[in-house]
């Protein structure tokens, strides 16, 4: 792989992976701890479908199943605590 290709990849999965994590939230903020725990998954199980972000999203929810166990919680509570977020702006 070139250095350009690595570096493309690496940039598109720094913003893909807090996409997936967040992708039912209304807004996108990163996250370091998403990033590292669900990289490896993402390449593991999506590699085909980077760098369109909304595909890797949707890949990663497929096949869920397949995710490690860190990058299952990461995703799972960053995903609460936007649901959470939105029903206090609802409340508001």
């Amino acid at each position: 792989m070139t250095f350009y290709k690595t570096r493309q990849l690496a940039l598109t999965l720094a913003i893909a992976i807090p996409a997936i994590a967040l992708s039912s939230s209304s807004g996108l903020a990163f996250s370091s701890e998403a990033q590292q725990m669900c990289t490896g998954d993402a390449m593991r199980l999506c590699s085909n479908e980077i760098p369109d972000i909304p595909r890797v999203a949707a890949c990663m929810h497929r096949k869920r199943a397949q995710i490690s166990p860190g990058c299952r919680a990461v995703m799972d509570r960053e995903v609460a605590a936007a649901r959470k977020a939105r029903r206090a702006q609802m409340d508001e």
